[in-house]
C-alpha cells in the first residue's frame, strides 16, 4: 500500500472488506467535517460554528464504506478536534485502533506518517483514535524532530492582531485565527518567536500570546522571568533562546533565558558580557549567537556574543556585526542556512555572508529589487529550511502588495525567485518561521 503517496488509500481501502466494519454515511460525513482546516485547496474558509447543516452538506466528503466521492483537500492546520468527537467507528485493516494500520503494524504506519506533509495531518487525525491522539497530542511532531524531518512554514503579520501563513512546499496561503484583542497589547511593539509547534507573540513586557498548530487557537502564554522587548532570539527544536532587550522601565538588559515549548517554562541562563537592545539572534553550529545592538548612551555595538549550550558560558566576538545596524535602524537582518550565516544590509540592499574563519562579511549580491524598508523596519529576512526568504513589497498610498522572494544560497550572486504575492499591508511588523 502506498500510504505515503495517497491519503485516500489510508481511508479504509487497503484491507479486506470483510475485515473492515463499515460505518454509516452520516458518521463518515461527520469525520470529513472534522478534517476540514481553515482553508480548503480552493481557498475556501473553514466552516464557522454558526453555519447551517445545509451548508455543511455541500462540503466534500469521503464514504468510509468504500464508495468514495471527492476526497478532502489537504489541510493547512491540525483542526481543533475534541476528544468527545474523536472518530471510533471507522477503522483501518482489522479494525484495531491499537495498530494504527493493522496490515503493516504500528512502526511502519508511523514511519509513513512522519513523511507525510504536516498539512495532511488534519485528515489523518480523523481516521481513528490512535491517529487522532498521535496528531492532536503532538507526538507526531516529536517523532519528526527525532528523525530530523521538518517542514518550514512562514508566519507573518502586516496588520495588528492578524497573521498569515504560507507553505512554500505546496505554494499555499493559510489563514491563522485572529489574535485576542488586548488594549495594552495593541498599543505596544510586538516581538515574535516560533518554537516547536507554537508561535509566541510578545507585547509590552508582561503580555504573551501563544498560537498552537495542535489546536489552531490562541491562548495566553507564559511570561519570562525577566520580561523584555527588542531582544535577540533563536529556536532549535522545542527550545528557544532569548537574550538582551529592554525591560518595562527602559533599562537595557544583559540577561538571557531558555524557553521549553513542551513544558511551557522559562529558565534563566547566564548573562551576556554586554547589555544590549535592538539585537538579533541565530542558532548556528550548535550555539546561540546574539549579534549587534545598542547599549547605553545609544552606542552601537559591533561585537557579537556566542553562547555555548554545553559549557553554559558566553564568549565575545569582536567586530562581528559592523555596519549591519544603526541607532535608529532595525536590528541586524540575519539568518542561518546550513550553518552558514547571512545578512541583509538594508542600507546598501546587499546580501552578505559571514566568513567564520576570518571574522568578516563578504558581499554576495543584491536583495530583491522591490523589497523596501524604513531603515530595515518593515522587511523580513528569514531562513526557511534550505532557502532564504525576503518578505516585503512596494509601498503605495492606497495599500500595497506583499511579496515573498526565495533563494537557495550557493555562494554565487543571489538569483531571487518570486514565489508568492498577494494584496496586503506591505509593512511586515513581525515574522517567524516554524519548522516541525
Amino acid at each position: 500500500m502506498d500510504l505515503c503517496g495517497k491519503r485516500e488509500d489510508m481511508a479504509l481501502q487497503g484491507g479486506d472488506s470483510s475485515l473492515t466494519p463499515r460505518a454509516s454515511r452520516g458518521d463518515c460525513e461527520m469525520q470529513s467535517r472534522w478534517a476540514e482546516g481553515l482553508l480548503d485547496g480552493g481557498g475556501r474558509k473553514r466552516r464557522a460554528p454558526e453555519e447551517s447543516e445545509d451548508d455543511v452538506r455541500e462540503m466534500d466528503e469521503v464514504d468510509c464504506g468504500g464508495k468514495r466521492s471527492k476526497p478532502p483537500s489537504p489541510q493547512p492546520h491540525t483542526p481543533d478536534i475534541r476528544e468527545a468527537h474523536a472518530p471510533s467507528r471507522c477503522r483501518t485493516a482489522a479494525g484495531s485502533g491499537g495498530d494504527l494500520i493493522g496490515e503493516i503494524g504500528r512502526d511502519l504506519s508511523i514511519n509513513c506518517l512522519l513523511r507525510l506533509s504536516r498539512s495532511e495531518y488534519g485528515s489523518v487525525a480523523s481516521l481513528n483514535r490512535d491517529f487522532w491522539s498521535l496528531v492532536r497530542g503532538g507526538d507526531i511532531y516529536r517523532l519528526r524532530r527525532q528523525n530530523n524531518i521538518s517542514e518550514h512554514w512562514v508566519y507573518f503579520s502586516c496588520n495588528v492582531l492578524e497573521w498569515d501563513a504560507y507553505d512554500p512546499y505546496r505554494e499555499r496561503w493559510m489563514t491563522v485565527p485572529k489574535m485576542p484583542s488586548d488594549e495594552c497589547f495593541m498599543c505596544s511593539d510586538k516581538e515574535s518567536l516560533a518554537v516547536g509547534t507554537e508561535l509566541l507573540v510578545f507585547g509590552m513586557a508582561h503580555i504573551v500570546f501563544r498560537y498552537s498548530i495542535l489546536t489552531n487557537s490562541w491562548t495566553r502564554g507564559e511570561v519570562m522571568n525577566s520580561p523584555r522587548c527588542l531582544f535577540g532570539s533563536a529556536s532549535v527544536g522545542e527550545k528557544a533562546y532569548v537574550a538582551g532587550g529592554t525591560d518595562s522601565l527602559g533599562r537595557i538588559l544583559s540577561s538571557a533565558e531558555l524557553y521549553n515549548s513542551e513544558t511551557h517554562t522559562w529558565t534563566p541562563l547566564p548573562s551576556m558580557n554586554r547589555a544590549r537592545k535592538n539585537c538579533s539572534g541565530v542558532f548556528m553550529d550548535g550555539k546561540f549567537y546574539v549579534i549587534g545592538g545598542v547599549t547605553n548612551n545609544n552606542m552601537i555595538l559591533t561585537c557579537g556574543e556566542e553562547y555555548d549550550v554545553q559549557s553554559k558560558s558566553w564568549r565575545v566576538i569582536e567586530n562581528m556585526s559592523g555596519g549591519l545596524n544603526g541607532v535608529s535602524g532595525a536590528p541586524p537582518l540575519i539568518s542561518v542556512v546550513k550553518n552558514e550565516l547571512y545578512a541583509a544590509d538594508y542600507s546598501e540592499k546587499d546580501v552578505k555572508k559571514y566568513d567564520k574563519h576570518n571574522n568578516k562579511w563578504i558581499t554576495l549580491g543584491k536583495l530583491p529589487e522591490r523589497s523596501v524598508s524604513m531603515n530595515g523596519w518593515g522587511l523580513a529576512f528569514r531562513a526557511c529550511g534550505e532557502r532564504l526568504i525576503v518578505i516585503g513589497g512596494p509601498r503605495t498610498s492606497v495599500g500595497g502588495m506583499i511579496e515573498l522572494n526565495s533563494w537557495i544560497p550557493d555562494d554565487k550572486p543571489p538569483v531571487w525567485n518570486l514565489i508568492a504575492r498577494r494584496p496586503s499591508g506591505n509593512f511586515v511588523y513581525n515574522c517567524a518561521v516554524m519548522g516541525c
